[in-house]
């Protein structure tokens, strides 16, 4: 088994006698054994945490250090989110607990089900060969599972007591905006003519649907052959909304050969789905469409859209880099990322004027 986790970084330890007495006052039938605590080493933002006490274990999930934007990082939002999905979506984890007791961790936290398998970011695990064939399945199994988590019944789910799927889809590219203005750390020439194209393109007419919204090859989690996802994580952003923004936000993840330099190692290393085999974004948009039976005609919106609210988010970090609320080196050249992201977006949108 591969092992997916690293000793806790420096500067984001967490109390861990005050976690133990928590954990053995709200969790049922924990072994006589200490607790042990390693830290996930993926991802940019919320703190990932791998607890284990001889054979239980669980995942803790915390918000970033320092100060975060408006509505981020709600752990109670994201405790809910797989409450209600887990029923339905195997590859969600299920919940353990949610607390919003501040002198545990340091901030609101929840506990979820520990899934096992292969997270698969810049290449493949050692002893797998990324064939074309590999890939190629590879690629199906995110499409398909995009796919199917958008047809979930979610009117059957707790997820409309706090999604508002009417105009959501305006809601989205007028917040996106305004996240963007709070955060800005530098003058983009591109973005201007990017926001008005956003602004006058949103769809007239939009699709429902439980959506991710974070969709990404390494936040999933797969069997030992490849050919199955067992996991989907980071589903803070999750909601009920159009089906075509997550696939939008899927996409510019979905990384090819071509791509501008910035775009494919922006964040320190291209991603695999630049290797032969994998589906190109076409063939993604296509497969989507015949598994789903949605019209994914005006998806070039939403793909422009996927790229912007990329690069918000990634300057909502760098901007708190900038201002010495996170001294993570791996922030530091986000800005260039930001600047790539914005004028691939940009271009993107140049092609449908």
């Amino acid at each position: 088994m591969v092992d997916d986790t690293i000793p806790v970084r420096p500067g984001e330890e967490l109390e861990i006698n005050v976690l133990e007495k928590f954990l053995r006052e709200n969790v049922n039938g924990l072994p006589n054994e200490p607790l042990n605590l390693q830290q996930f080493s993926n991802g940019y933002s919320n703190l990932t945490y791998q607890l284990k006490m001889g054979e239980w274990e669980a995942v803790l999930r915390r918000p970033p250090l320092g100060p975060v934007a408006p509505k981020a990082h709600d752990m109670e939002r994201e405790h809910h989110i797989l409450s209600a999905i887990h029923p339905y979506f195997q590859s969600a984890p299920e919940p353990i607990l949610f607390s919003d007791d501040e002198s545990i961790v340091g901030a609101p936290f929840f506990l979820m089900e520990r899934k096992h398998g292969l997270v698969i970011d810049n290449e493949f695990p050692e002893g797998i060969a990324p064939t074309v064939e590999r890939c190629r399945r590879l690629s199906h199994v995110m499409v398909n599972q995009l796919a199917d988590l958008h047809s979930i019944p979610y009117e059957k789910t707790k997820l409309m007591e706090i999604s508002r799927p009417a105009g959501f889809i305006e809601r989205q590219v007028v917040g996106w905006i305004s996240r963007y203005e709070r955060a800005k750390t530098d003058e983009i020439k591109e973005l201007m003519p990017l926001i008005k194209y956003l602004q006058q393109s949103i769809p007239k007419y939009s699709q429902t649907s439980i959506i991710h919204y974070d969709y990404k090859i390494n936040n999933a989690m797969f069997n030992q052959d490849l050919t199955e996802m067992v996991g989907l994580f980071d589903w803070e952003m999750a909601t009920v909304g159009d089906p075509l923004a997550d696939l939008g936000v899927a996409l510019s993840y979905w990384t090819e050969v071509d791509d501008p330099e910035l775009i494919k190692i922006g964040l320190g290393h291209a991603s695999i789905t630049t290797l032969k085999g994998f589906l190109t974004r076409e063939e993604f948009i296509e497969t989507y469409a015949i598994r789903s039976g949605r019209d994914v005609s005006n998806i070039d919106f939403y793909v422009t859209f996927g790229y912007f609210k990329l690069a918000v988010i990634l300057q909502q970090i760098y901007s708190r880099y900038k201002k010495g609320q996170t001294n993570d080196p791996r922030f530091s050249q986000l800005g260039k990322t930001v600047k790539s992201l914005l004028a691939h977006a940009a271009n993107v949108a140049a092609k449908e004027v």
